[in-house]
């Protein structure tokens, strides 16, 4: 299995699914499962059964569910649209990511 590229708090937009289209902000990354719960995007209804002792109303409620990892592509904001990613190694030894298309570095784009 590959490494995931994606990381929390990066930018991304969705290609594939009932959110098509949509870019939100990674919350959080599950590697093992190759999934990433994304801000606004993949909403399914919870059922919560009201619980006297928690002080819990109950009733139903949306969350964002985790989408799998191959719908995604990270969004680069000078091309404007979802993009691959590639790895480029610095003179000082360090990696960083690079937009595919137009080579701006995707790391402190946020």
């Amino acid at each position: 299995m590959d490494k995931i590229m994606l990381k929390k708090n990066d930018v991304v937009f969705v290609i594939k699914g009932k959110d098509r289209g949509k870019t939100g902000k990674i919350l959080k990354v599950i590697p093992e499962k190759r999934r990433a719960v994304v801000e606004k995007v993949n909403f399914v209804k919870e059922f919560i059964r009201p619980d006297r002792s928690k002080n819990i109303q109950g009733g139903i409620m949306e969350r964002e569910a985790p989408i799998q990892v191959s719908n995604l592509m990270i969004y680069c904001s000078e091309c404007g649209q979802g993009v691959r990613i590639r790895n480029k190694t610095l003179k000082d030894g360090s990696k960083i990511r690079i937009c595919g298309k137009c080579d701006i570095n995707l790391e402190r784009q946020k």
